[in-house]
């Protein structure tokens, strides 16, 4: 199916690029690595009037771990970037845990972590994330910047809270209290494939107890599903099988998944459980150690 007609404008500043979004009211689409919205627009998913193309602005491709401890990721940052980051590893191992996952190589030399966040797709891996981790995104337009907490910017299938002449230009995901520990699993039938169902999970500890807990789902529900109020069982406590036991439970529990040829409803309820069981013991045995 051929796309829609449609303008193209490669400016060279946020500025200048708001400025087209702008003018064109809502009909506008801003392209960074394209590997969502350019399938929509060959579906005809997506018809905008004017793609508004951000790869010439300069200084958006960066990440970094800033002196306490906070991660930024610009929005030209692509996902292969971040799964050869030895930062991530050590400071967002959720992150790290994800990045090998999302999609397949070819994509990930080209998509961006922003990108892919503001697409808000329910089967979206670093939305997961961001959710877990407790990050935000920033947000920019013509009367200046705003920070929009990931659990109000998606808001369903495909939605965000983007104004329609705004840009995301970073995600940001706050320091740590204390150590930040965490994984990422993910059920596929093979590389590439809609995932059966998915699960982030971010812990900051003190020892080998736990201060904060965040907990995301992708891929069991109409968006992403943020699980952390399930998670704060964990909290003040060390990790035993006893609250694994009941964590992996009540999580599993918030998905919200249809039964579908990847599996049935509580198939897949029951991959969400074991995933959780199966990070929060390997988190465990690591915390254990480390004290």
């Amino acid at each position: 199916m051929y796309p829609s007609r449609f303008g193209y404008e490669s400016p060279k500043t946020i500025e200048e690029a708001i400025a087209i979004l702008d003018s064109y009211a809502g009909e506008a689409k801003v392209l960074s690595g394209g590997q969502s919205l350019i399938p929509m627009i060959k579906l005809r998913f997506s018809a905008p009037e004017m793609l508004v193309d951000i790869n010439g602005i300069a200084g958006l491709d960066y990440h970094r771990v800033d002196p306490d401890g906070s991660i930024h990721i610009g929005a030209l940052c692509r996902h292969e970037e971040l799964e050869n980051c030895a930062l991530m590893e050590k400071h967002a191992p959720t992150i790290a845990a994800a990045a090998p996952l999302v999609s397949d190589p070819i994509v990930r030399t080209r998509g961006t972590f922003v990108g892919s966040v503001c697409h808000a797709d329910p089967q979206g891996d670093w939305a997961a994330t961001m959710t877990a981790m407790g990050g935000h995104i920033v947000a920019q337009g013509p009367k200046g910047t705003r920070n929009i907490s990931m659990k109000d910017f998606v808001i369903g299938p495909f939605q965000n809270t983007l104004a329609f002449n705004e840009i995301a230009i970073e995600a940001v995901i706050p320091a740590p209290k204390g150590v930040r520990v965490g994984n990422y699993l993910k059920l596929e039938r093979r590389v590439g494939d809609f995932a059966t169902a998915s699960v982030a999970v971010s812990l900051e500890m003190k020892g080998d107890t736990v201060i904060s807990a965040g907990i995301a789902l992708a891929s069991v529900g109409g968006r992403t599903i943020d699980a952390s109020a399930a998670g704060q069982a964990l909290v003040g406590k060390k990790i035993t099988q006893e609250l694994i036991a009941e964590v992996s439970a009540a999580v599993a529990a918030t998905a919200e998944p249809r039964t579908d040829h990847r599996g049935s409803s509580d198939y897949k309820r029951q991959i969400v459980k074991t995933f959780v069981s199966r990070i929060l013991n390997g988190l465990a045995t690591t915390s254990q150690k480390a004290a």
